[in-house]
């Protein structure tokens, strides 16, 4: 199956609305339109460990893969995530979770 797509809230002077959190899918996990000017905000709404949600990092440097960079998110917590140079994350960047109890939300600035 494809990766979920999050969808990108443009932030803009007059205001918008707080968009809708898109469920966490370990199975098929995530995508989002990045453009060098994009953030994340993971919500853990699980009250009993912490979550790790993953942010793949494409390509090669020097013929080696590079690691994936990972993110913590400690229980019933909110933690913000970017940007994301697309030289390095790729656009669509691609965002794994460990579990539905993480809640994205892609933010443009």
């Amino acid at each position: 199956m494809p990766r979920v797509a999050i969808p990108v809230t443009q932030i803009t002077r007059a205001g918008v609305a707080a968009p809708t959190e898109v469920t966490g899918d370990a199975t098929n996990n995530h995508s989002v339109a990045n453009n060098g000017r994009v953030i994340l905000l993971v919500r853990n709404s699980g009250t009993t460990v912490a979550r790790t949600v993953t942010l793949r990092i494409p390509g090669l440097t020097d013929g080696q893969t590079v690691t994936p960079k990972t993110v913590s998110i400690p229980q019933s917590a909110s933690r913000y995530i970017g940007p994301f140079p697309t030289d390095a994350y790729g656009s669509p960047m691609q965002v794994d979770v460990d579990n539905a109890e993480l809640k994205l939300i892609a933010l443009g600035i």
